[in-house]
């Protein structure tokens, strides 16, 4: 089996770190996002893996080499337009040729890995598997529904009006008969090659489709709330360890990781919570679920559940709350304009004023 991971999506709801930044590179507890997929194919004893990229395919190769250090081997695949997940599979078709595979969407994080399900796909020798979950907004997914027996009878993209609330989850399995099915469907009014069409083609034209129900954690890492939700998942299973410095007039409470090179002096940091290397805490207070990258300078400022990437500075900063700070960042403290007040006040008037 081969697998086959999307990672030419523009990322618009991510924007404007997505200007200068491919989504999939946006680290969650100091690790890009793909990354995680990566390591879960591997897992399920995937080797040969296709990367689909677009414009910002210099990047995913700088980040992700040859795929060795992940054990895998890794071809890319340039999309010239992200034209839609089916024509994803129309760009990989000599690459996969007839074998099965596992299409997993690089900015998708699912946890348990997938080996389970490649190993039931294999085992059952359907055309086609999909994941679903129970999601609140169906409306923004591809939608599922499915019969009393339990089988997929229609899929649909982001529906105005769902028929159920069963979201596709960014990981399908598929045998060779999905070529034909991708070749076959004709592009959406988004303009695009529907994947959903084409497993639709497939039902239709009585090919065995299966899925299965997601009862852990799944979040398409697509927005910013979605990212520090990841993110604080992630951190959850930390494990603490400090591998820098901390001086006597700092505290560290609960699963912190202080990585190589990193420093903290003067400082608060409470976990879980991630310090990259080469980064300088001083005099400040790191809250949870934070997870702060290489060769950045906390100074006098707090921070809490957030992402900061590399190269930041944050400086006189109280409070940064639920934020995704972008790389050579520089925060700092606004003067303070002078305080004035003007008043008309009758007699024996009693005026508090705050200072």
């Amino acid at each position: 089996m081969k697998a086959l991971v999307l990672s030419g999506g523009a990322g618009t709801r991510l924007r404007p770190i997505t200007h200068t930044y491919a989504k999939q590179l946006v680290p969650v507890a100091n690790r890009p996002v793909l990354f995680y997929g990566l390591e879960a194919i591997a897992e399920a004893g995937i080797t040969e893996v296709g990367v689909v990229v677009g414009g910002n395919g210099d990047e995913i190769r700088a980040a992700v080499g040859d795929g060795s250090r992940f054990g895998v081997r890794v071809t890319y695949l340039p999309q010239e337009r992200p034209l839609g997940l089916a024509h994803a599979v129309l760009v990989a078709r000599d690459f996969l040729g007839e074998e099965p595979f596992v299409m997993y969407l690089g900015d998708n994080f699912l946890v348990g890995g997938i080996t389970g399900l490649v190993e039931g796909f294999a085992a059952s020798r359907s055309d086609a598997h999909v994941l679903l979950t129970r999601v609140g907004d169906p409306s923004a997914f591809g939608v599922a529904e499915l019969d009393g027996r339990g089988a997929v009878v229609r899929l649909e993209e982001k529906p105005e009006r769902p028929r159920s609330d069963l979201a596709l989850v960014g990981v399908y399995l598929f045998g060779p008969a999905v070529h034909r099915a991708v070749r076959a469907v004709r592009p959406s009014h988004r303009g695009e090659l529907e994947i959903t069409d084409a497993i639709q083609w497939l039902i239709d034209n009585g090919h065995d489709v299966r899925s299965t129900t997601v009862s852990g954690y799944w979040k398409d890492t697509g927005n910013v709330d979605d990212m520090l939700e990841v993110n604080r998942t992630v951190l959850e299973s930390l494990t603490p360890g400090v591998a820098g410095e901390v001086d006597e007039a700092s505290e560290l409470v609960g699963r912190v990781r202080i990585e190589r090179g990193a420093r903290v002096s003067g400082s608060r940091i409470v976990g879980p919570a991630v310090i990259g290397s080469g980064t300088w805490i001083r005099d400040s207070y790191v809250g949870p679920f934070t997870s702060v990258a290489e060769d950045c300078r906390i100074t006098t400022s707090e921070i809490e559940f957030s992402i900061v990437l590399r190269d930041s500075r944050l400086s006189g900063v109280r409070r940064v709350h639920s934020s995704l700070i972008g790389r050579s960042v520089t925060l700092t403290a606004a003067p303070r304009p002078p305080d004035a007040h003007r008043f008309v006040l009758g007699d024996h008037s009693e005026v508090q004023i705050p200072t």
